[in-house]
């Protein structure tokens, strides 16, 4: 009977194989900590084992794991224990170096402009799927995503003298 609510385990090796690298870069968009994002990825692996939601597919497994990723990283901030900071180094290899500094500066803007950045770029969901993973309106994504751009441009031509 436990083993019912347990997924098994080549299950649990095709999800972890499939979804790590995006729960990972989701963390880390939130935090800006590698280790934090770790632990994060480890919490989000273990509710998945143990979660007994029935998915519906890929697209709402992937949705889930989005929404619980964020969840433990917003978890974090409320933690007493995020007073350690790392810097991000070595964190990401990207074989463009352009590539590379658009990350960072990614990684500058505030929370609210760079976890949607981050979705809606590196992870490629529609403003319709960020709207539902982050129970924002719509047009907040949008306006959101309008708003991080533009610091964003200013941020790359502060720093690399573009424009």
């Amino acid at each position: 009977m436990r083993n019912q609510l347990m997924r098994t385990q080549v299950d649990i090796a095709e999800i972890i194989e499939r979804y790590s690298d995006m729960v990972y870069k989701i963390a880390l968009s939130y935090t800006g900590n590698k280790t934090v994002a770790e632990d994060i990825l480890q919490d989000v692996f273990i509710k998945y084992m143990t979660a007994s939601t029935e998915f519906q597919g890929e697209e709402h497994r992937k949705a889930w794991m989005i929404r619980v990723t964020m969840n433990e990283a917003k978890k974090h901030f409320r933690s007493c224990w995020n007073k350690r900071k790392i810097p991000l180094e070595d964190i990401y290899s990207f074989e463009d170096q352009e590539k590379h500094e658009i990350f960072y500066a990614v990684m500058e803007l505030p929370i609210q402009y760079r976890s949607i950045i981050h979705l809606y770029y590196y992870e490629e969901l529609s403003v319709k799927e960020i709207s539902r993973l982050t129970k924002m309106k719509e047009n907040t994504v949008t306006s959101r995503l309008y708003r991080g751009r533009k610091l964003l441009k200013e941020i790359l031509e502060v720093e690399y003298e573009f424009g």
